[in-house]
């Protein structure tokens, strides 16, 4: 059996207010030719398929027409992330063409996609992500009057309780006479050890977004969606965790990042798995330095790059926008930042990276003169998660 692993493909997003559609079309396109080439028997996309919970109308077709095209080679299965809408995305599943097989729903994932093979069954169970304040109620046990008992709120509580039903139904297909050869689980989570970037969205819930890799223990192949530079992560045992990435740069800090979809046999003791480039539509640079040095021969190598361009002159050049630009026609980023300048006393530089209830820390700080205590930290936190709760669900 062979898997083809892709998630994070943030359909409709802008890079600095560049449209990516087309780009994205691109390596969707690249995808249906590593399907065919590949004699691929499914395909496991592990969420973020939009970039925003009510996407723009050009990328629902195209993704409607993509998962036609995979269908007509492979069994597709597509799980929701946390940028997608759950409801909007899984609607019309039940509808869906047999290969295409949409896993949005908390009540369903452990019913996996049976795929036969020679050597028996592979079960693909796809996990929506799972957000502990939305599906914490609906994951908790049941008391002896039949009352449901909410769980932990954490990340590490509700994905544990997912995967103990995921293993449940293996040991009850197994104990039935069914013969499950691999377990594959699509999981949109941040798990223990992998690297992020600037551009994936906050998912802190009580100041934690993470959960350990042993929650997925049992798993033959854990599919992985949330961190946008393709990483394999330890997992516990011979279970084999991997983040196939986003298949474009989606911020400066992915710079480095070789972006790719992942090849998954299941044939032998363990699955092993390969890294398949994806097509770069135009390379990221990061240039420095002062105005003359980036008009000569410093920035030659990248004029044609979507650049982010720091001056580093002590003064401002006249009309630097402009120059540069002229320079570089297709820079994202223009700003002047002098090498000799000290920031002032108390200044922090704030960055997509950092936490924001740490931000907003620092701000009470530097009004007050006095860091916020518990109580104040977790009323900062609570706000901050409402406000992210909100725009998940716009």
């Amino acid at each position: 059996m062979r898997l083809l692993h892709t998630s994070d493909w943030h359909l409709g997003r802008t890079l600095h207010g560049v449209d990516l559609l087309d780009h994205q079309a691109a390596y969707l396109d690249h995808l249906v030719d590593v399907v065919r080439a590949e004699a691929v028997d499914a395909v496991v996309v592990a969420g973020d398929v939009y970039d925003r919970a009510i996407p723009p109308v050009e990328a629902v077709t195209l993704l409607s027409d993509t998962l036609a095209r995979l269908a007509e080679h492979a069994t597709v299965v597509v799980t929701s992330g946390n940028h997608d809408s759950a409801t909007r995305l899984g609607f019309g599943a039940a509808l869906m063409r047999e290969r295409v097989r949409v896993r949005t729903r908390v009540a369903a994932l452990d019913e996996p996609v049976v795929l036969p093979s020679a050597a028996g069954d592979v079960l693909v169970y796809g996990l929506p992500y799972l957000d502990p304040d939305a599906v914490r109620g609906e994951l908790g046990t049941v008391d002896e009057s039949g009352a449901r008992r909410p769980m932990a709120r954490s990340h590490q509580a509700v994905t544990a309780a997912a995967m103990d039903r995921v293993r449940a139904d293996v040991a009850r297909r197994s104990a039935a006479g069914a013969r499950p050869a691999r377990t594959v689980v699509a999981a949109h989570a941040f798990v223990v050890g992998g690297r992020a970037s600037e551009s994936e969205r906050d998912i802190r819930v009580g100041g934690v977004d993470h959960v350990t890799s042993d929650v997925f223990a049992g798993v033959g192949y854990v599919a992985l969606g949330h961190l946008h530079g393709p990483q394999a992560v330890t997992g516990a045992g011979p279970t084999v965790l991997r983040y196939s990435g986003s298949p474009l740069a989606y911020s400066f800090s992915e710079l480095h990042q070789t972006k790719s979809t992942v090849l998954v046999d299941l044939a032998g003791d363990e699955p092993t798995t390969t890294l398949v480039p994806a097509p770069v539509p135009r390379r990221l640079a990061d240039v420095s330095g002062t105005l003359d040095e980036l008009l000569g021969a410093a920035g030659e190598p990248h004029v044609d790059a979507w650049a982010r361009v720091t001056v580093t002159d002590d003064a401002r050049p006249a009309d630097l926008f402009r120059r540069v630009r002229e320079r570089f026609p297709h820079a994202l980023v223009v700003q002047h930042r002098p090498d000799r300048v000290v920031p002032a006393a108390g200044a922090a530089l704030v960055t997509a990276a950092a936490d924001p209830v740490d931000v907003a820390a620092d701000f009470v700080h530097h009004v007050t003169g006095a860091r916020p205590d518990a109580a104040e930290l977790d009323v900062l936190r609570r706000a901050h998660e409402l406000v992210a709760a909100a725009e998940r669900s716009a």
